[in-house]
């Protein structure tokens, strides 16, 4: 890949593993300076930060509960501490428990809220504060279900919606400062977690999901990776307060 990025810093949240890996090793590729945050998966984010720095790159990994106000603090000090700066922030951390209203709970709202939400808006403040002259570009990453939901969930589905308003009002408070707010909107990907709920390659519900692509595919975390690099670049220098759907065309 060209080093689109050179010499740029770049936080990914939640880049321990799935579409954050992805994301984060695309960035590396295109010469950006990565810091690969998770939460709990420690041996996830080492592996990643070793597979960037074996194909050349430059990476570490820092842990922090995006959630937690110190912890997005410490994330910030220490890439400060690490390279010196900040050029792009992907807000990536997030989570997702599926469930119809009967099951419910006050926990999972918060949950969810919390680290899809509150983590955002925590983490963009931050970087707002660190990006220099020259701006930045900050990514969030929403899902299809913001706008096509699914009938189980109703949570998850509120909080991606809201992180494509918060895209919006973001990239307008913040254009004077030359930081341009975007966020990528996947279908269906094909990550370790999905795997999880029963979506192997066999399954029929891999199958459906497939089905629901006109290019007859998921989507895989480089696919969202790729689109990451290009709007952190100045590729995309004129573009702002958009979201992106990369997902084959899922229906």
């Amino acid at each position: 890949m060209n080093k689109k990025l050179e010499n740029k810093v770049v936080i990914i949240t939640g880049a321990s593993k799935g579409i954050g890996a992805g994301i984060a090793k695309q960035m590396g590729a295109a010469g950006a300076k990565v810091v690969v945050n998770y939460a709990s998966s420690k041996k996830n984010a080492a592996a990643v930060v070793q597979e960037i720095v074996q194909a050349g790159g430059n990476a570490i990994a820092i842990q922090g509960d995006m959630s937690k106000q110190a912890d997005v603090k410490h994330l910030f000090e220490e890439t400060i501490n690490a390279f010196g700066g900040l050029d792009v922030l992907v807000n990536n951390a997030g989570i997702y428990e599926f469930a119809l209203l009967e099951g419910f709970t006050e926990d999972s709202y918060r949950r969810t809220f919390d680290i899809n939400i509150l983590g955002i808006l925590l983490t963009s403040q931050e970087a707002v504060n660190l990006f220099g002259t020259n701006g930045g570009s900050i990514i969030n990453i929403s899902s299809f279900a913001g706008t096509r939901p699914e009938p189980y969930s109703v949570v998850y589905a509120a909080s991606k919606g809201a992180v494509d308003s918060i895209t919006y009002s973001l990239s307008q408070e913040l254009g004077t400062k030359n930081i341009r707010v975007n966020s990528i909107r996947p279908g269906g990907v094909f990550t370790e977690g999905v795997a999880k709920l029963g979506f192997a390659e066999d399954s029929d519900a891999f199958r459906g999901i497939v089905n629901r692509s006109a290019l007859g595919r998921m989507a895989t975390p480089d696919d969202i990776g790729k689109m990451a690099v290009f709007l952190a670049a100045d590729d995309s220098k004129i573009i702002t307060g958009q979201t992106v759907e990369v997902s084959g065309g899922f229906k």
